[in-house]
């Protein structure tokens, strides 16, 4: 991939990162993330068509719920909007081009600043757009997904689709409609439904039953225009238990596919997993994963980790090879993603204030996804790890229990069953064996 400059290069001191390999000391370098390498049929990039995330990489400011912004960016100075946009574009290409990422996603207010003005904002959006796919043409960089933040303006205070005034769902909307618009005159490859306020804080001021009733029916519509003008992309939504709201409707896997198969949206929409999100669910990432593959829904990942010290949504880069060795099992046998990548849905600490930082935080990143997929395909094809699992269910492959599957035996079956064989033998789950498979490949 050729590096796209601006009228300014903003990380002046940084070339193009290149994989130098495991023995590498060049903090500038992949060490395992070797794009072209041939990993269960797919090359590393294949698999993971990683994207950057315009909103954490080019917007967050460092700023926390206790003080203002730490990061000041050389791309903010400009007074007009439009312009001040195109310098944030021109670094965000210039960084997506150097580290190598094949694709970006965005939120349309992370593009360019909005207004009130719904006609204004259409506009700003618009020139962006264009501008944007010129550096496209020019870098080869591809949109992963587009979506629209209708949770920060202060009119969704009480939702965005699901709000209790009609006239602030018709914002939502008109929001929503233009980053559709934008998604396809730039080729995405998907649109998110992410309901940052899509549920409550009490529910004595809240009518739940209409609000999900509203959010369908606002899914369809938004669904329905995007296919009319020609969308072929696939539809995601990101599921959240809580934050900024006490109950989201989205909670979690679970709960989507089943608002889904509700609501007849199932054959249309598939989940995009936080992992930060997982966890504030009590859930793992594994376990969102799994869930996902299963209901033949798994279309794409947004790459974080939170802080077990913290009960909120730290969105910290990825680096925890045991748990995403794990996650990359369950991947590799669902047979990968459907229709989406790997975002790096993470911001570098308030604390990180060079330049270098944001690329320590990627390289690091798209490492430990390497290093976890080629650990997991080694696990798969060197270790008993899978025999072992089928094994563990082969009472059911045959006899008794395999009638018992195809639904041939009633209770009165399985009653004498029970009365004949007598006490079961104890079985280990062997979970420590499993647990050290792991840390072997590794």
């Amino acid at each position: 991939m050729q590096v796209l400059l601006g009228d300014k290069e903003y990380f002046k001191s940084i070339n193009q990162i290149k994989y130098e390999g495991a023995e590498s000391d060049n903090p500038f370098a992949f060490r395992w993330y070797d794009e072209n390498k041939m990993v269960a049929g797919k090359t590393l990039k294949e698999h993971f068509r990683f994207a950057c995330a315009y909103w954490h990489s080019f917007v967050n400011d460092g700023s926390d719920p206790f003080g203002p912004g730490t990061h000041t960016f050389e791309w903010n100075k400009k007074s007009d909007a439009v312009e001040r946009a195109k310098d944030k574009m021109d670094a965000a290409f210039e960084f997506i081009t150097k580290i190598n990422l094949p694709f970006y996603c965005f939120h349309d207010v992370d593009i360019v600043d909005y207004t009130k003005d719904v006609k204004d904002n259409d506009r700003r959006l618009q020139a962006l757009v264009q501008y944007a796919k010129q550096k496209q043409k020019d870098s080869g960089v591809k949109l992963l997904w587009g979506t629209a933040n209708v949770f920060s303006n202060p009119r969704y205070m009480n939702g965005a689709s699901t709000n209790p005034d009609f006239h602030v769902l018709s914002h939502a909307a008109a929001q929503v409609k233009g980053a559709i618009d934008a998604t396809i005159e730039l080729g995405g490859d998907g649109y998110v439904f992410w309901g940052g306020r899509e549920g409550y804080m009490t529910l004595l001021n809240t009518d739940m039953k209409r609000e999900k009733e509203h959010f369908a029916r606002f899914l369809h519509t938004a669904k329905d225009y995007a296919r009319k003008n020609g969308f072929k992309g696939t539809f995601l939504i990101e599921p959240k238990p809580m934050e900024p709201t006490k109950h989201q409707y989205d909670y979690d896997c679970e709960t989507v596919i089943g608002f889904l198969r509700q609501w007849d949206l199932l054959n249309d929409f598939k989940i995009n997993i936080e992992v930060n999100h997982a966890t504030l669910a009590g859930h793992t990432f594994q376990h969102e994963i799994q869930v996902a593959a299963d209901a033949g829904v798994l279309g794409s990942l947004d790459a974080n980790r939170g802080d077990y010290q913290n009960g909120w949504d730290t969105d910290q880069f990825p680096n925890n090879l045991n748990e995403l060795t794990e996650a990359m099992l369950i991947f590799l046998e669902a047979g990968g993603l459907q229709g989406g990548g790997i975002n790096f849905d993470a911001k570098i600490r308030r604390s990180s204030t060079d330049a270098a930082d944001l690329f320590y935080a990627h390289i690091g990143g798209m490492d430990t996804f390497a290093r976890a997929l080629i650990t997991a395909d080694n696990i798969l094809n060197k270790s008993d790890f899978k025999q072992f699992r089928k094994d563990r269910y082969s009472s059911y492959d045959n006899g008794k229990g395999k009638a018992f599957e195809e639904g041939k035996l009633s209770m009165e079956d399985l009653h004498a069953y029970a009365v004949e064989s007598g006490e079961p033998e104890a079985k280990s789950g062997k979970q420590e064996y499993l647990e050290n498979i792991i840390n072997r490949y590794i």
